[in-house]
């Protein structure tokens, strides 16, 4: 299938450079599958669109501090580094795969200090473009994150602010220190993603209680997303397409909440597409949703048959992007177009900090 077929026109203003003043005060687009239709609904209308006995499923990884600056200890010379993944540890060092700026100049074997050389971190190997895998000189570099890490917004947010920094005659209209706050779920727990799981992000604790009250019930899984999921589908078709792998874990408590709501015919709702890649990876192994550890490089695209999912809440997605195609495999591609295109007429506001979809 051509990537092409998964573009759109998105006038830039649309793009969202902050999030909404209150989580729960984002638009929600609704779908529905089976008449083809659309219905506008603001996301604190959730209990009443949901019914008694569906069970939310909700991704409660943690986004850590993941963007590094440092210096080259050779020249002085600027470095970012964004941490993407841990390859090994042990009682004195700390390595990572880590997305770097500039990377072409820095060379295997350099070092790279941060803090004041409070903290070093060499160079070991190239790892495709723009990544190299990294040894900080401590055991835990989890633990410097609070004190030298930035919020890792994404890169179409940090332009997006640019470009209205540049329309306002350079005043900054940002609340930067609110990120650390609203570029994470309000149930977060674990932490290890270097991306918001952003479906998550319009949840308060009020309206979690008035889901409850409204008999829908809660499970947590947990995924780390991974910068893989910006990155648009670069290949002319998308079976070409490398999916980038990303590690998730469920526990027995919820593997039993969710294999129970599928015996009992209760909808499962996927909050978000790592839910949908986690749930469905597991369903496609035909032995039901199984307690444990385990990566997936699931690539979902229109034709899959899904198993484990029957409703979704997500935001919107870049064009060309996986996450649109599982999207459009689970809504159908021409329908997902046509509500992106009601979307933009109406002026939803898009992507991480934008408005959001349910799909049912």
């Amino acid at each position: 299938m051509r990537t092409d077929l998964f573009d759109y026109h998105l006038p830039r203003e649309l793009i969202a450079a902050v999030p909404a003043p209150e989580r729960d005060a984002s638009r929600l687009l609704v779908l529905r599958r089976d008449t083809q239709t659309f219905a506008h609904h603001a996301f604190r209308d959730l209990p009443a669109l949901l019914r008694a006995g569906d069970l939310l499923v909700v991704n409660d990884s943690r986004v850590i501090r993941a963007r590094l600056h440092g210096k080259r200890l050779a020249t002085g010379g600027g470095v970012e580094f964004l941490l993407l993944e841990r390859t090994g540890q042990d009682a004195q060092t700390d390595r990572w795969l880590v997305l770097c700026r500039p990377a072409r100049k820095l060379k295997p074997g350099e070092t790279v200090y941060f803090a004041n050389r409070r903290l070093e971190a060499v160079v070991l190997h190239h790892r495709g473009e723009g990544e190299r895998e990294v040894e900080f000189r401590t055991p835990d570099i989890l633990a410097w994150l609070d004190e030298l890490g930035e919020v890792p917004l994404p890169p179409y947010i940090l332009q997006r602010r640019r470009e209205l920094a540049q329309e306002r005659r350079g005043s900054q209209p940002f609340d930067i220190a609110a990120d650390a706050d609203r570029y994470q779920t309000v149930y977060a727990r674990e932490p290890g993603s270097v991306a918001a799981p952003t479906a998550g992000l319009h949840f308060t604790p009020a309206l979690l209680d008035a889901l409850a009250a409204a008999g829908i019930e809660r499970t947590a899984v947990t995924l780390h997303v991974g910068a893989g999921t910006f990155r648009p589908v670069e290949t002319e078709e998308i079976e070409q397409h490398r999916m980038h792998v990303e590690h998730f874990a469920v526990s027995a408590e919820a593997a039993a909440a969710i294999n129970a709501a599928r015996a009992a015919g209760r909808r499962v709702v996927a909050v978000g597409t790592t839910c949908v890649r986690v749930l469905e990876s597991l369903a496609a192994q035909g032995e039901g949703i199984r307690p444990g550890r385990f990566d997936t490089d699931l690539m979902i695209t229109p034709g899959f048959a899904f198993r484990a999912v029957d409703a979704l809440i997500t935001n919107f997605h870049l064009p060309r992007s996986t996450l649109l195609m599982l999207v459009s495999a689970f809504a159908g591609r021409e329908f997902v177009l046509r509500a992106y295109e009601e979307a933009v007429r109406e002026r939803y506001r898009f992507y991480s900090y934008g408005d959001a979809m349910l799909i049912l």
